[in-house]
């Protein structure tokens, strides 16, 4: 466990990606200038990944491949992440589970999916009206969160890595227009995480639906709304043919996935493969945000072109104030009966109190006085 209390603080950025690139060429080329007979052949490690996403999904599963061929270049093949799509494991919500026992080395998820199993892991994928993206990051390496995430996880035998946000989320597709809280009584949605737990109270009939199912889902009536990401990948999967009221969010302010590793394979990689892999999960995450980012702003864009009929809505007043005051509830209630909850709270909080004057004075004000 010191290994990895070391590694997690010791990989700060790209610059350990450089270095580590660096130090495998120079070793190649070592390699190179010795006598054959001297070269020993090492024996390649083989891992297995699971992912909640199927066969081919863009961006999440684009993280993984990235991450894993980093893996193979920067280890000279001596560690190989094989990955299995939900197509195959057939349990897109079950990485959790196969990991924990060993079933799969590893895994690549999202860590609200868990809050049927232990409530505290939804702080570690995003919570509503929480922190955005920046804040998020800093308070996960610079602010106590990967400490947090590791108590958290230690309890399942596996240990939990950021791995990629898709920053702001928008607040869903609905098939008929949101003006006041009766509209919602009765509305069948999915949506996870926390949010749900909100929507429940204001009397809408929440589900969850692996990714794979969502279109039809919506296309048959099963439900009548869904939150899935935002642009970037929403309209790749067709929900504007259906649901064309479209919402602005406020429940997945700085959605994160999670990279999982059995706890037992971790410990026993030599310690130079540990580093190669944090690494890696670090820089295929925050190159997942950066993508996210890129595909939701040109695919606003082509909306108006596009998808004329798409009508951009932000939640009346009325009801963010209800969202709000139901989730300092929920919050409340939640935090009285488990202490590690209030624990994460209490750091969340106070680290997004503090971060939030320097987003105002910052981005906030640049854009509140340049925006046209």
């Amino acid at each position: 466990m010191k290994q990895l209390k070391h590694v997690m603080r010791q990989i700060t950025g790209l610059v350990v990606l450089g270095s580590l690139l660096a130090l495998a060429s120079c070793a190649e080329k070592q390699q190179a200038a010795a006598p054959a007979e001297a070269e020993v052949e090492k024996e390649t490690i083989v891992w297995k990944l699971a992912q909640t996403w199927g066969t081919g999904f863009p961006i999440f599963g684009d993280a993984v491949i990235k991450m894993a061929d980093m893996v193979n270049e920067m280890s000279g093949g001596e560690l190989e992440i094989r990955i299995d799509s939900a197509n195959k494991h057939k349990a897109a919500f079950g990485i959790l589970d196969m990991v924990k026992a060993g079933q799969y080395e590893m895994g690549h998820s999202a860590s609200y999916y868990w809050k049927g199993k232990d409530p505290n892991t939804m702080f570690f994928s995003t919570m509503p009206f929480g922190m955005i993206a920046p804040e998020q990051y800093a308070w996960f390496y610079y602010g106590g969160g990967m400490e947090l995430m590791k108590q958290v996880y230690d309890q399942h035998g596996v240990y939990s890595f950021p791995g990629g946000n898709t920053g702001n989320q928008m607040g869903g597709w609905f098939r008929k227009e949101i003006n006041a809280l009766d509209d919602l009584n009765g509305l069948k949605m999915r949506v996870p995480g926390f949010a749900g737990e909100i929507l429940s109270r204001l009397d809408v009939v929440v589900t969850n639906i692996a990714p794979g199912e969502l279109y039809t889902a919506l296309e048959r009536g099963t439900i009548d709304a869904l939150e899935w990401v935002g642009p970037s990948l929403d309209l790749n999967m067709g929900f504007q043919k259906i649901a064309p009221y479209y919402y602005t969010g406020w429940h997945e302010p700085a959605t994160e996935l999670q990279f999982m590793v059995n706890k037992a394979a971790f410990d026993a990689l030599p310690g130079h493969l540990q580093e190669i892999l944090v690494t890696a999960m670090q820089y295929a995450a925050y190159d997942m945000y950066a993508r996210s980012y890129h595909d939701s702003a040109v695919n606003l864009a082509s909306i108006e072109e596009e998808y004329p009929d798409v009508k951009i809505r932000t939640f009346p007043p009325e009801i963010i104030a209800e969202m709000k005051r139901v989730n300092q509830e929920l919050l409340a209630e939640s935090a009285a009966n488990d202490p590690t909850f209030r624990k994460i709270l209490d750091s969340q909080t106070a680290y997004m109190k503090m971060a939030r004057k320097w987003t105002e004075i910052s981005d906030y004000a640049y854009l509140k006085d340049n925006l046209e």
